[in-house]
């Protein structure tokens, strides 16, 4: 059975973008560098970490982004598991997106990319 996760990207809190991104661009190598707004945050895909700014009181903090091939695979597992799920399926710049916190307290964004 293969795996429906593509990649796992790592979210971060910054103060600025700005600022944050030649930082994190030095670690991760010479990447491009993705910026594009969601609702009220400023946010900034920089090889595997996903930079966010803005009234981030407004958010549940998230453990990590997963990419995977199917949103409505992650959504049966998280439901057989009991999950909470925060956000339900919705569209965003990326592709569509879920939240769920996990049965022991971590939350993780869902990411499945357009085609």
């Amino acid at each position: 059975m293969s795996s429906n996760i593509r990649a796992m990207i790592a979210n971060v809190e910054v103060e600025s973008l700005d600022d944050a991104i030649p930082l994190y661009r030095e670690l991760a190598g010479d990447v491009d560098v993705r910026r594009f707004p969601y609702r009220e945050l400023e946010l900034a895909l920089v090889g595997p970490f996903l930079l966010y700014a803005g009234p981030l009181e407004k958010y549940v903090s998230q453990t990590a982004t997963v990419i995977v091939e199917s949103v409505d695979s992650v959504l049966d597992t998280l439901n057989e598991a009991g999950a909470e799920i925060l956000e339900a399926p919705n569209e965003v710049p990326n592709g569509t997106r879920i939240v769920a916190r996990h049965p022991d307290g971590s939350v993780f964004e869902y990411m499945q990319p357009r085609a």
